[in-house]
Formats: structure tokens, C-alpha cells, sequence
């Protein structure tokens, strides 16, 4: 605890804190030991809670498969490090895991301005066989080449959610479509991928306003709420965290604009509509209604598919150290992304059992190859496979429902 408290919030005692990591380091001999995975993301800040809800959610799938005993032997440990949702400290965090820690691997990174700025270490590194595993994005970098190859990826992509909302919404005659989006790479592949699917149904963006990633709650978009209503929009599909895409929200319905807006799974829909109905109670306004979320993961009501019932199991009995993310911060007992953390635990504790007779980082590509048609049970199988750097396709499409997103069962709600 103490090496993730010096990591986390960088005060302490070099001497010791190195000491420690000495003798923390992975034991790759023949003997079982500890594989440790490093883990950057932002664990304070505007997007300080996402992160430790994914921590969360991983960590309680890891400690339950480390208190069975993990792989013959063999048990995992992930070393977290705040970045704070900002690329330099991304990348530092990244070299210390790589040059002093000597992990296993780099697991569960979060947000794609990020994880972009350390795709070039991917490839400095490779000789090291040092790999991406899981990262909360879906942006095209981490699918595609140069960097593609050393990215293995769980979650749908940006450009398949935005597809599917835009097919969605252009189906119930809503085609005139506007988009919101942080100004930054997450953005601007959200952007492009909404795009992209209007081209597909003869229509274009009809307006945008793009804002500065780290916009808090508080910030008003009255401005940018003006130059895309200007346009008469149909819809505004939104590429933004939780905090940002929330204040807009707020500022589309202080403005009297009642249209539908749509968001991606970077947005953190549970704390989005958490700060939302906050506003609501003080406010007497409605914040909530005709709001659409894409999702990469089931609803973690279903409790019909076995990893929703196993995840709710574990996450009821985690007791694990409150990582901080600011004053106010409660752990949710369920959410989207605290369950995507838990099932990227399930994959790792999978890698790890198909190496445990010889876990060598240069193995990583061989095991992910094997992963074809894997029961995880969410109701559809993940494969990678040869030359497969994704492992799942499913997007799942909700709405506000009693103050919680929900399954959409039926898109009439928002025909024209």
C-alpha cells in the first residue's frame, strides 16, 4: 500500500519508496510468484472518479482470483498510478513501469489522449515485448497501425458506438444531427466516427462546438449551446466525460432546448446522471429526460447473465483501499464502468492461467491468439484470434429510467 499511496500523489522518501519496488518486482523465474501489471489513469481530478470506479471493478474480479489461489501459483498484482487525465504524466508513469518496475504488462490504462501519447513507447519498447492490455478507449490509434500490434483491446470501438447511435436516431427521422465533443484526440475520433456515419445515410454534421478537456461541471456552455442550436438540430450526439457533457446538458435544458442528446461510454453515464439529478433536486428542473447512452458492457441489472450476478457478488464484499479522487467522492455499488473494470480482471485472470507453465511477456501474442469464442458470460463471446486486436463488438444502447440508464427497448420514443 504504501508504494500505491507514493505513486499515487508522488510525496514520500525515494530511498524507501525504491527500496520497496526492489523488492516488489515481478518474478518471472520458474517458481510461482507475482506478475505485476502497471496501470495509469486518472485518479484525481474531473475524471477522478471514473478512474477508480475501473480500478474498483477490476480489482475486486483479482483479489478474489488471488485469494483462490490464482494459476498454479501464480497471482497478479496491479500498481497504479494517477496521471490525472493528462498525457505528460501518462507517459512518466509509463516509463517508471517500464525501465524501474519492470511489469509484466500495461493493463487498463484510461481515456484516449493518454493512452495516445504513449502508443510511441509501445514501439521503442518492443523489443521488450512491453504491450497494452485492455485500455478504456475506443479510439482508432490503439486499433490501427503503426501502434495497433502492440494494443490488445476488449471494448467496442468510438467509431462503432457513434455508428450505432447514428443509425438509430436517422431511423426514427431524427437526421439532422449535431455533435458536442471534447477538442482533443477522444474527440475528434468521436467526431470523425459520427461523421463518417452520416456520410453513410447522405447527411452531414449540421453543427459543432468542441470544448477544453478538464471543463468542469460548474462551467456554463450557454455559448456553445447557442451555435449548435442555431442549426436546428434534430440531435446532438456528445463526445465528453461525465462532467463536461453533463454541464452542457444542463445549459441545452436551461435554454429551453428539449431535444435528444446522446452520449458515448467515455461519458460515465452513471455520474453523469448522478450530477444531473443533483441539479434537478436544487433546481426543479428536469435534467434527465431524452437522454441516450451508448455502452460497451451489458446493464449490470441483467442479472440473467452469469458475470452480471458474479460481478454484483464480488462488488458487494470489496473492501479494497479507497483510492481519492476529491472531496465528495462515494463508491458507487454498481456502474457501467466499474463492471468493464471487472471484466477486463476476467481476461487477465484468463492470460495468466493459459501462461502459468511459462508466463514470459513474449508469450502475450501467442495467448491472445487463443482467446476465440470465450464464454465470459455477458451473452456474447470474446475472440481475438490471429491478427484480431478486439476482442468484443457488442454495443448496448440505454436511457434514463427512475434516474438510472437503462436498456432501450424501443427507439419509437424518439421518432419525429
Amino acid at each position: 500500500m504504501l508504494i500505491i499511496l507514493k505513486r499515487l500523489f508522488g510525496a514520500g522518501v525515494l530511498g524507501v519508496l525504491a527500496c520497496c519496488l526492489l523488492l516488489a518486482r515481478p518474478c518471472l523465474a520458474r517458481e510461482p510468484g507475482e506478475l505485476v501489471f502497471g496501470m495509469s489513469a486518472p485518479f484525481t481530478g474531473v475524471n477522478g472518479e471514473m478512474g477508480i470506479e475501473f480500478y474498483r471493478g477490476l480489482m475486486a474480479y483479482i483479489e478474489h482470483f488471488n485469494r483462490d489461489g490464482g494459476a498454479s501459483g501464480w497471482t497478479i498484482r496491479v500498481l497504479p498510478a494517477n496521471d490525472g487525465y493528462n498525457p505528460q504524466p501518462c507517459f512518466t508513469n509509463t516509463v517508471e513501469f517500464v525501465t524501474r518496475d519492470d511489469v509484466f504488462a500495461l493493463f487498463s490504462y484510461v481515456g484516449t489522449p493518454t493512452v495516445a501519447h504513449i502508443l510511441p513507447l509501445l514501439r521503442k519498447y518492443s523489443e521488450r515485448h512491453i504491450y497494452l492490455l485492455f485500455p478504456l478507449t475506443g479510439a482508432e490509434p490503439m486499433r490501427t497501425e503503426p501502434f495497433g500490434r502492440h494494443v490488445y483491446n476488449l471494448r467496442a470501438s468510438y467509431f462503432q458506438e457513434t455508428a450505432g447511435l447514428v443509425d438509430h436516431l436517422t431511423a426514427a427521422g431524427r437526421r439532422r444531427i449535431a455533435v458536442f465533443y471534447q477538442n482533443d484526440a477522444y474527440g475528434r475520433t468521436g467526431w470523425d466516427g459520427v461523421r463518417r456515419a452520416l456520410e453513410r445515410h447522405g447527411e452531414r454534421i449540421v453543427a459543432e462546438a468542441a470544448y477544453t478537456r478538464g471543463d468542469s461541471f460548474a462551467h456554463d456552455f450557454s455559448a456553445e449551446v447557442d451555435l449548435i442550436m442555431a442549426a436546428r438540430p434534430d440531435a446532438v450526439i456528445c463526445i465528453g466525460t461525465y462532467a463536461s457533457q453533463g454541464a452542457f446538458i444542463r445549459s441545452m435544458r436551461d435554454k429551453g432546448h428539449d431535444i435528444p442528446v446522446a452520449g458515448v461510454s467515455f461519458s460515465d453515464s452513471d455520474k453523469m446522471v448522478e450530477l444531473l439529478m443533483l441539479e434537478e433536486r436544487r433546481s426543479g428542473r428536469r435534467y434527465t429526460d431524452n437522454l441516450i447512452c451508448s455502452q460497451v458492457v451489458p446493464c449490470y441489472e441483467d442479472t440473467s447473465l452469469p458475470a452480471v450476478r458474479f460481478y454484483r457478488e464480488l462488488m458487494d464484499n470489496y473492501r479494497g483501499e479507497p483510492l481519492a479522487a476529491g472531496q465528495g467522492y462515494t463508491p458507487r455499488r454498481f456502474s457501467y464502468v466499474s463492471f468493464e473494470g471487472f471484466l477486463n480482471g476476467i481476461m487477465l485472470g484468463e492470460i495468466v492461467r493459459r501462461m502459468a507453465d511459462d508466463p514470459r511477456r513474449a508469450r502475450i501474442p501467442e495467448v491472445m491468439e487463443s482467446l476465440i469464442d470465450l464464454d465470459i458470460g455477458i451473452g456474447v463471446a470474446v475472440s481475438f484470434g490471429p491478427g484480431r486486436r478486439q476482442g468484443l463488438d457488442a454495443v448496448y444502447y440505454t436511457t434514463v429510467v427512475d434516474g438510472l440508464f437503462q436498456p432501450i427497448r424501443d427507439w419509437s420514443e424518439w421518432r419525429r
